[in-house]
Parts: C-alpha cells; structure tokens; sequence
C-alpha cells in the first residue's frame, strides 16, 4: 500500500536538505505591536523541531 503525506502537516513543516524540520514561530497573525523588540525579532524566522519531534513527525511526511 503506497504511503500518503498528511498534507495538513505538510503545510506547516519543512523539512531542509539535511534532514532538519522547520515550521514558523507562533503568534504572528495579528497584535504583534504590542509584542516586545525582542519577540518580534524572534518571529521573523525559522525554528527548527526538537530531535524527538521532528523524528515523530516524519513518519506523517514519508516523501518530505
């Protein structure tokens, strides 16, 4: 049976070349004004998944 990407995970997630899984920094839709200097800065990027984590969710993204 051919496995299938959960595509509502694959959305969220990416996995770069060397096998790392990023998704976006929480809270960035709206009210960020009111965020302090360095939240806002935090939020510009990228955070990568813990080991544990991402190893979980790459069963859910056979191709990713």
């Amino acid at each position: 049976m051919k496995c299938k990407t959960h595509q509502a995970l694959a959305k969220r997630l990416r996995v770069t070349k060397n096998g790392k899984v990023l998704k976006r920094y929480c809270g960035q839709g709206h009210f960020n004004s009111r965020d302090a200097g360095k939240i806002t800065r935090k939020k510009r990027r990228d955070t990568s998944l813990s080991d544990a984590h991402a190893k979980a969710l790459k069963v859910l993204l056979p191709y990713a």
